[in-house]
């Protein structure tokens, strides 16, 4: 059955940050991922992991910045990744050195890496070089840490100008890389929206092993997954079988918006869908 990680940056949000992971926790999930912890100390962040028997399965690279400070600034004016975008890869080294040190003390295996956006007179082709040394490096720097380094195809409704849409796209760049800890975040909300047939497209790339993590949530409104055009219930046994046949051992991380978030208890109220899975989220 499939597993299942709390995004704490989405969901919760009627609490405060650092008490979401014990709502998390008394829900039955067993692991979390955010988008950045660089506002909190490793150690507070560890903590709650740790008295909440919780995994730390997925965090975000700075999106910009180098620092809490300027990585909140980066973010709340539209920064989102450095990782393709020339003359910014002094920033996105130091970035993700950061987010080594974080991924050390959390123990968490997987690094996602925003590709950034399109500027002015850019294009996928004129951006490539930068995108593909910049990932080349990171691989090899988190591979002396055991980590993967992963990719996420992002639609363009969401994110204008996001520089990587596809999963053929981003399959493509680890091919020539080739880089073994490189990875594709496969969020199907994303990609029903650029490319649909989700289904099929799990069938094709996770047997590849360059699959490293799932990410859900219902389309078009980004709330629950038992809401919208995706029928999730047939998707997650897809998941499963594929799964059992090639070997994955990964994990769905829940990055969506509860349609009652907000309210007290909002997003507990939200979770019959998970109902059948909790107890298999470990």
């Amino acid at each position: 059955m499939p597993q299942f990680a709390a995004n704490l940056t989405m969901m919760y949000p009627e609490l405060p940050f650092l008490d979401r992971f014990e709502a998390a926790a008394n829900d039955g999930f067993k692991a979390v991922e955010y988008l950045f912890p660089y506002a909190y100390a490793k150690e507070e962040l560890a903590a709650r992991l740790q008295d909440h028997g919780l995994q730390q399965v997925l965090f975000n690279a700075p999106p910009g910045g180098t620092d809490a400070a300027s990585i909140d600034l980066a973010w709340n004016t539209n920064s989102r990744g450095t990782a393709s975008v020339p003359g910014r890869e002094a920033e996105f080294k130091t970035g993700f050195e950061l987010a080594l040190r974080y991924a050390a003390v959390l123990k968490s295996p997987r690094i996602h890496v925003m590709a950034g956006l399109l500027g002015e007179g850019q294009s996928h082709v004129s951006n490539l070089s930068t995108y593909k040394t910049n990932l080349a490096w990171a691989a090899a720097l988190a591979a002396k840490d055991g980590l993967d380094v992963l990719i996420e195809p992002i639609n363009t409704r969401d994110i204008p100008h996001f520089y990587l849409n596809r999963q053929d796209q981003a399959h493509h760049i680890i091919a020539e890389i080739g880089a073994p800890n490189i990875k594709v975040q496969m969020d199907l909300y994303h990609c029903q929206i650029v490319e649909g047939d989700v289904a099929m497209k799990i069938r094709q790339y996770l047997p590849t092993g360059r699959v490293g993590h799932f990410q859900i949530a219902g389309v078009p409104q980004r709330h629950e997954p038992d809401t919208g055009e995706l029928n999730y219930g047939y998707l997650f046994q897809v998941i499963d079988e594929v799964a059992a046949s090639c070997g994955w051992q990964g994990w769905l991380g829940c990055e969506y918006r509860p349609q009652q978030g907000g309210q007290a208890n909002g997003t507990s109220s939200g979770l019959s869908w998970f109902a059948p899975y909790r107890s298999t989220s470990a």
